[in-house]
This record gives C-alpha cells, structure tokens and sequence, in this order.
C-alpha cells in the first residue's frame, strides 16, 4: 500500500470556504485502478491557523504515479490556483509506502 497526504494550513476565517470546497469537489478517485480511500482530515488549530491533511491509500505507489498522470487528476484540480487563497502557501505532500497493515 502506498498512502499520499498533501497538508494544509488554514486560517481560522477561511476554514469554512476551505472545507465547502473539498466537501463539494468530485475528486473523480473512485474510478482510478489502484484507489482504495480517500479521508480528508482536520487536525489542531495553532499559532493562528488550523491543520488539514488530505490522506489518499493506494493499492501501490505506481497507482499513486498514475493518478497523478491521469486525465481526472487535471480534471480534479483544474482550479487549484484560484483555491489557494485559502490556505497559506503551497501543500505540503507526503507519500508513504506501507511497511505494516494491522486491520
């Protein structure tokens, strides 16, 4: 399994937009080979701004790789530009490769 994460930091004004905006998207991951779940995470707020994480499984990084190539991951993002008056600065990706799955 292979996990990708993309954190967010949100200012307290903006949580609401920000969260409308990824509640309300068609993420089109459902119809990627590969694609097991998908959570979109809030965490602690701090020094003025709340922590988001995006968090993607994977059946494997190459799944991971060939989403990011797709056609539905322009799709996807498409108006990532004009959305990112909502958090400060760029995301922050993290990818994991699964050393242990205890279900």
């Amino acid at each position: 399994m292979y996990i990708a994460m993309n954190r967010f930091t949100v200012r307290p004004e903006n949580a609401e937009a920000f969260e409308a905006l990824w509640l309300g998207r068609d993420s089109h991951l459902k119809d990627m080979e590969g694609f097991v779940e998908f959570h979109m995470l809030k965490g602690p707020e701090a020094n003025g701004t709340i922590l988001y994480a995006s968090h993607t499984v994977w059946a494997s990084e190459e799944a991971f790789r060939g989403w990011t190539r797709s056609n539905a991951f322009r799709e996807a993002h498409k108006n990532a530009g004009e959305t990112a008056k909502l958090h400060e600065g760029s995301p922050t990706f993290e990818g994991f490769s699964t050393i242990q799955h205890i279900a």
